[in-house]
């Protein structure tokens, strides 16, 4: 019991000397005025994984098996950073990227994989403008929140093609309106700043270029066909 005791007791000190150490220390800042640049550049890398969310006429019933299923994959990105700073807490942000990505669409109406199997290739050109809501810096971090809209450019979008499912080919308009939030933490390095984030992405408006028959049978029950991302991006500056 007392050994029991004595270990609660380093434990908690310990805790309380690193909670101390981490937050309270002052440590020798690295890129100290790195902040109160006016603009800033950086590149980024990630990854994404797209989803769509469907909208129907009629409702079929709780059968899943009525529904169009989605396959994702894990796409990547890479893009550039221009950081405009409002003041210590606020800074505009424009991050023009290619987003690259595949969905694979299960129509389960049909048997044969001709007709119930269409990809949807995506190649974003992704131009999000955001809003990056930052706390006081803490030694050499600097937690955050950003949020923003954004459009893109779907360089695969198929949208003018006169061929639609009959013939194989699954269209979506060319440039989607989208809205994002997300959050990440800025660590200022010895020679650069290195940033983490995660990003939610919605869209605002409907993808689905419909089939040129009204009564389609992989169309004609889809009200709207709406992307939502996760963006996981590694920011350089």
């Amino acid at each position: 019991m007392k050994k029991t005791l004595l270990l609660l007791i380093l434990l908690v000190g310990f805790t309380h000397y690193s909670h101390a150490q981490l937050f309270t220390k002052e440590r020798l800042s690295n890129l100290a005025n790195f902040d109160k640049r006016p603009l800033t550049w950086g590149y980024f890398l990630g990854f994404n994984s797209y989803d769509f969310k469907f909208e129907y006429n009629e409702d079929l019933g709780d059968n899943p098996n009525t529904d169009v299923q989605v396959n994702k994959q894990i796409g990547f990105n890479v893009g550039l950073i221009g950081d405009l700073r409002i003041n210590d807490y606020f800074n505009l942000r424009l991050e023009p990227g290619l987003y690259y990505n595949q969905r694979d669409l299960i129509f389960p109406d049909f048997e044969e994989k001709r007709d119930y199997l269409r990809e949807a290739k995506a190649a974003y050109i992704h131009i999000p403008l955001l809003l990056k809501v930052s706390t006081k810096r803490i030694n050499n971090f600097k937690p955050f929140i950003v949020g923003g809209i954004s459009t893109a450019i779907n360089l695969s979008n198929n949208a003018n093609n006169p061929d639609d499912n009959r013939q194989g080919e699954f269209r979506m308009i060319k440039n989607p309106l989208f809205y994002e939030i997300g959050f990440g933490i800025d660590f200022y390095l010895y020679y650069f700043k290195f940033t983490p984030s995660i990003r939610g992405v919605f869209a605002l408006s409907n993808e689905l270029v419909p089939d040129n028959d009204p009564n389609s049978p992989w169309t004609s029950n889809i009200h709207s066909m709406e992307s939502r991302a996760i963006f996981i991006n590694f920011t350089f500056q």
